[in-house]
Protein backbone atom coordinates (compact mmCIF):
# COMPACT_ATOMS: atom_id res chain seq x y z
CA UNK A 1 0.00 0.00 0.00
CA UNK A 2 1.16 3.38 -1.06
CA UNK A 3 0.59 6.13 1.44
CA UNK A 4 -1.29 9.58 0.48
CA UNK A 5 0.05 12.89 -0.10
CA UNK A 6 -2.64 13.83 2.57
CA UNK A 7 -1.44 10.90 5.13
CA UNK A 8 2.88 12.12 4.57
CA UNK A 9 1.40 15.41 5.45
CA UNK A 10 0.03 14.66 8.63
CA UNK A 11 2.89 12.52 9.56
CA UNK A 12 5.42 14.57 8.72
CA UNK A 13 3.56 17.57 10.68
CA UNK A 14 3.37 14.80 13.60
CA UNK A 15 7.23 14.76 13.64
CA UNK A 16 7.75 18.03 13.08
CA UNK A 17 5.73 18.60 16.57
CA UNK A 18 7.35 15.88 18.38
CA UNK A 19 10.71 18.11 17.72
CA UNK A 20 9.54 21.46 18.42
CA UNK A 21 8.41 19.71 21.86
CA UNK A 22 11.31 17.64 22.54
CA UNK A 23 13.43 18.37 25.46
CA UNK A 24 16.25 15.79 24.31
CA UNK A 25 18.31 16.35 21.54
CA UNK A 26 18.67 12.98 20.90
CA UNK A 27 14.63 12.28 20.18
CA UNK A 28 14.60 16.00 18.31
CA UNK A 29 17.18 14.41 15.93
CA UNK A 30 15.26 11.40 15.01
CA UNK A 31 11.84 13.08 14.86
CA UNK A 32 13.38 15.70 12.28
CA UNK A 33 15.01 12.83 10.37
CA UNK A 34 11.26 11.08 10.35
CA UNK A 35 9.80 14.08 9.06
CA UNK A 36 12.11 14.84 6.56
CA UNK A 37 11.46 11.11 5.46
CA UNK A 38 7.55 11.92 5.35
CA UNK A 39 8.24 15.07 3.04
CA UNK A 40 10.45 12.96 1.03
CA UNK A 41 8.03 10.12 0.59
CA UNK A 42 5.06 13.59 0.27
CA UNK A 43 6.54 14.58 -2.85
CA UNK A 44 6.69 10.76 -4.57
CA UNK A 45 2.66 10.46 -3.41
CA UNK A 46 1.75 13.92 -5.34
CA UNK A 47 4.07 12.38 -8.56
CA UNK A 48 2.02 9.30 -8.37
CA UNK A 49 -1.60 11.43 -7.30
CA UNK A 50 -0.41 13.48 -10.34
CA UNK A 51 0.02 10.77 -12.55
CA UNK A 52 -2.95 8.79 -12.09
CA UNK A 53 -5.05 12.31 -12.26
CA UNK A 54 -3.40 12.64 -16.02
CA UNK A 55 -3.97 9.05 -16.79
CA UNK A 56 -7.51 9.43 -15.85
CA UNK A 57 -8.38 12.50 -17.98
CA UNK A 58 -5.94 10.92 -20.71
CA UNK A 59 -8.41 8.02 -20.44
CA UNK A 60 -11.74 9.84 -20.26
CA UNK A 61 -10.38 12.33 -23.54
CA UNK A 62 -10.40 15.26 -21.42
CA UNK A 63 -7.94 17.49 -23.34
CA UNK A 64 -5.11 19.22 -20.66
CA UNK A 65 -4.73 23.12 -20.82
CA UNK A 66 -1.30 22.51 -22.42
CA UNK A 67 -2.34 20.66 -25.21
CA UNK A 68 -3.50 22.33 -29.07
CA UNK A 69 -7.09 22.09 -29.73
CA UNK A 70 -7.80 20.20 -32.84
CA UNK A 71 -8.35 23.84 -34.64
CA UNK A 72 -4.96 24.49 -34.09
CA UNK A 73 -3.47 21.26 -35.18
CA UNK A 74 -3.44 22.25 -39.01
CA UNK A 75 -0.08 23.66 -39.10
CA UNK A 76 1.40 20.47 -37.43
CA UNK A 77 2.51 17.68 -39.32
CA UNK A 78 4.20 14.36 -38.19
CA UNK A 79 7.51 15.69 -39.92
CA UNK A 80 8.07 18.85 -39.26
CA UNK A 81 10.00 19.85 -42.50
CA UNK A 82 6.99 18.49 -44.49
CA UNK A 83 4.77 20.75 -42.85
CA UNK A 84 6.94 23.27 -44.42
CA UNK A 85 7.26 21.84 -47.72
CA UNK A 86 3.27 21.65 -48.30
CA UNK A 87 3.27 25.37 -47.31
CA UNK A 88 5.00 26.68 -50.77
Amino acid sequence: MQPSLILCRAREEHHLAISRAATLDNIRVVANAAAAAWAKEGVAAGMREDRKLRTRQFAEGQPRGDEPTSAGWGDLAEDADRAHADAG
